[in-house]
């Protein structure tokens, strides 16, 4: 067995050792096994949100970018970590304070149920479109580092297997505790990859002069454009606000002073994961200028020492599991606490919803299998689908700081007009008049959002806590 194999067969081992010992924690009903019981303390919640920030686009994706656009594509994670500070500073006490599950219970408890049923159609959506990103660039990694074991295609297949096991079987807690060794595994390993890879090629002067002309790679903002920056900020703070993975974690902490500490302290440790994993990147397009953009990073990686390209791309895989095993469970809990318990069997017995959970989440993880076989270019998939985000943050910033500007149908509206928008964006291009589709979004929504203000006469009660 070679060496890169030992280190992800002993790594897989450590996550399902870890699932097994969550299941204890997760097995005495759904809130557990959703919610990690709501007892996650500040460090878990940190690791959590790190766990979920730090995947495939944030890694694969950010050197991808890196590769044709220069460092500034590392601004990705700087945006994720803006996000998750505002989420601290904003909203993470909140949600967890009102004591709610998902943004469809909310949008059905302070406007009406067709609000909840088009957010959840929406933010299921979302999820998937997420979750499909991370099998994509766990198959790129697997590929690379196991090429004679591992196609493109197996890989995502097997990650997929991995992802969707852990889920499976310990829910947030398997997450939670999960991503404290995968955040550590991370940070070892990019940390340690960059430092050798950079070293390798005789450091950041030679990689700089060996890049192609025409591109500004270490400026401020590379190829990508001003307006491209801003806006993977106004992205990452829309959803990090609204977004089902977040706001589980949110509603996963112990107290509001619990969730609202995690979440800033997850900023500090997400931030420099994108500069250095995109400085591997332009060190790849120094050293194999023309292999694909995807595989930038898994091909800089695999010339390392095979210790340290085994831990490395093992810490890469990690990143995509702990983003996964969040991202699978919110979908889940979407389907199971919005749609199935909520119009299917709202009197289901606890033990029949566990299994209604899980059953949803394997399937969920199914379908968005097959939507990573057909998806290109991470970071701009994932950034569309984060877009539809933005009606969601409209209305809940509406709700909890502007409460007397909402109605009865603003929930509804804003979120059909915003996925209209979007669908718009994709299909018709002369409505393509901003650089990203966030800025339109953002627009479309608030104008509708106050619109419905203005027609609609009926209010919506006052938001307050809801006891435990």
């Amino acid at each position: 067995m070679s060496i890169q194999l030992t280190i992800i067969v002993l790594y897989i081992a450590v996550l399902f050792g870890i699932s097994f010992y969550a299941k204890r924690l997760a097995a005495n009903g759904s809130t557990n096994f959703l919610f990690a019981g709501r007892k996650l303390g500040p460090i878990l919640v940190a690791v959590n949100v790190a766990g979920l920030a730090i995947g495939a686009a944030s890694t694969i994706g950010v050197a991808e970018n890196a590769f044709s656009t220069g460092l500034a594509a590392g601004w990705y994670n700087a945006a994720w970590a803006a996000g998750a500070l505002v989420m601290g500073l904003v909203a993470a006490a909140k949600y967890r304070e009102m004591n709610c599950t998902t943004v469809p219970e909310l949008f059905e408890r302070y406007y009406d149920k067709k609000g909840r049923v088009i957010a959840v159609f929406g933010l299921i959506i979302i999820q998937m479109v997420i979750t499909a990103l991370q099998y994509l660039a766990g198959g790129a990694i697997l590929s690379s580092l196991l090429p004679d074991i591992f196609t493109f295609q197996n890989g995502m297949i097997i990650s997929a297997v991995v992802f969707i096991g852990i889920t499976l079987i310990g829910g947030l807690w398997s997450s939670g505790l999960s991503n404290i060794v995968s955040v550590v595994l991370i940070y070892i390993g990019v940390v340690v990859g960059t430092y050798m890879t950079v070293a390798n090629q005789g450091g950041v002067g030679a990689i700089a002069a060996k890049l192609p002309p025409g591109t500004d790679w270490f400026g401020a903002v590379g190829g990508l454009g001003l307006a491209t920056v801003i806006g993977w900020f106004a992205v990452m703070i829309t959803q990090t606000i609204t977004a089902q993975g977040p706001v589980q974690i949110a509603c996963g902490a112990r107290d509001g002073k619990a969730a609202r500490n995690g979440y800033l302290l997850g900023a500090l440790i997400i931030f420099p994961i994108g500069f250095l994993c995109a400085l591997m990147g332009m060190a790849a397009k120094v050293a194999y200028p023309n292999i694909k953009a995807t595989m930038a990073l898994p091909k800089i990686i695999m010339s390392l020492d095979p210790i340290l390209s085994g831990t490395t791309l093992a810490a890469l895989w990690a990143a995509d599991v702990s983003t996964a095993c969040t991202l699978l469970l919110g979908a889940g809990t979407l389907f199971s606490q919005d749609i199935y318990k909520r119009f299917v069997d709202p009197t289901i017995a606890e033990n029949k919803y566990m299994v209604v959970n899980r059953i949803s989440i394997l399937v969920i993880g199914i379908v968005t299998l097959w939507l990573a076989f057909n998806a290109v270019g991470i970071l701009r998939t994932l950034l569309i689908g984060l877009s539809l985000t933005t009606a969601f943050t409209v209305v809940f910033l509406f709700t909890v700081f502007a409460p007397g500007l909402c109605r009865r149908n603003s929930a509804f509206y804003t979120t059909l007009v915003g996925m209209a928008a979007l669908a718009a964006w994709q299909t018709v291009p002369a409505v393509r008049v901003f650089a990203h589709p966030i800025y339109m979004e953002w627009l479309v929504c608030l104008l509708t959002f106050l619109a419905v203000s203005v027609i609609d006469k009926q209010r919506i009660p006052v938001v307050t806590t809801k006891p435990e």
